[in-house]
């Protein structure tokens, strides 16, 4: 289990620093106002971000994942192996499909609150001052301890540190069971039985299980974001996950629930490629089973 969480926590540091701009574009598309936008899709955002910020614009938020993100791997591999081995031991089998499956289903619920609270403050960090020059940009927020604070302050626990957090669940649960229910079964079929490792194989299951884990939740993290986006300054737009559906849907159609999923998507082959490769690679190197079993 150690190794579980080691290889997550060093996977989880490359994702960062390889998605993290990709996600600050996914956030601006996702909770620009749909009235008059700011972006006219993914490669003006970039650009404008670039332009106007920096391109420590990209980087806006970048403490909370750093941190949060390597945490969140190591309780998702770390829970995800522990089941897997539990429900497997008695068998002394490889892991059926049905075993990872719930494996995944268990590691998104437990790494859901913790996801929450980091999203939470990653989302009102990526979303401030944005459009402005960085030299006036005002910063409501000063870091990410300070982000925290305020929003305790002006919007209380269950409403303010709390936001967001049955709709990660929701998006978590059933995407990780994806997630490594797809990837089991590509590097699965790729790289073979016996024990087979290939760095090329591992990158392609790796990035395509990432790119269909974000398609197949995509609507549950817009829907996240915008609630979590919402109640600057104790003012809230949504009561709810259903509000938020109703409102998104009536104001853009279904539309909404696709923004920001172009540079979600590019992310996602990268990101996923490097950190499963990297988790593989620490499992080989402690003498762990690998993801697939």
């Amino acid at each position: 289990m150690a190794a579980d969480f080691l290889a997550g926590w060093c996977g989880g540091v490359t994702a960062v620093i390889v998605g993290h701009p990709f996600d600050t574009v996914k956030i601006r598309l996702q909770t620009q106002a749909f009235g008059g936008p700011k972006y006219k899709g993914t490669f003006h955002c970039f650009s404008s971000i670039i332009r106007q910020e920096s391109i420590t614009g990209l980087y806006k938020g970048v403490l909370s994942p750093f941190f949060g993100q390597t945490f969140l791997n190591a309780i998702a591999f770390g829970v995800y192996g522990r089941m897997v081995t539990h429900l497997t031991s008695r068998s002394k089998t490889k892991p059926k499909m049905r075993h990872i499956l719930l494996s995944g289903a268990v590691a998104g619920v437990c790494q859901a609150p913790v996801c929450s609270l980091f999203d939470l403050v990653k989302t009102r960090l990526q979303i401030q001052g944005k459009g402005e020059r960085a030299a006036v940009a005002r910063r409501v927020y000063s870091g990410p301890i300070n982000c925290l604070i305020k929003i305790y302050q002006e919007e209380g626990l269950q409403r303010g540190i709390c936001r967001g957090m049955l709709s990660t669940m929701l998006r978590d649960a059933p995407g990780l069971a994806i997630y490594f229910g797809v990837y089991s079964g590509l590097s699965g079929l790729l790289l073979g039985g016996g024990g087979h490792f290939g760095v090329l194989p591992v990158l392609l299951a790796a990035g395509t299980s990432g790119c269909i884990y974000w398609f197949s939740i995509f609507p549950f993290d817009v829907i996240k974001s915008r609630i979590q986006a919402d109640g600057v300054g104790g003012v809230s737009r949504y009561s709810g996950i259903l509000d938020c559906f109703r409102k998104s849907y009536a104001d853009e159609g279904l539309a909404a629930f696709t923004r920001g999923m172009f540079p979600t998507l590019l992310r996602a082959f990268p990101a996923n490629a490097v950190v499963l490769l990297s988790v593989e690679v620490i499992l080989k190197l402690t003498n762990s089973r690998g993801i697939h079993g």
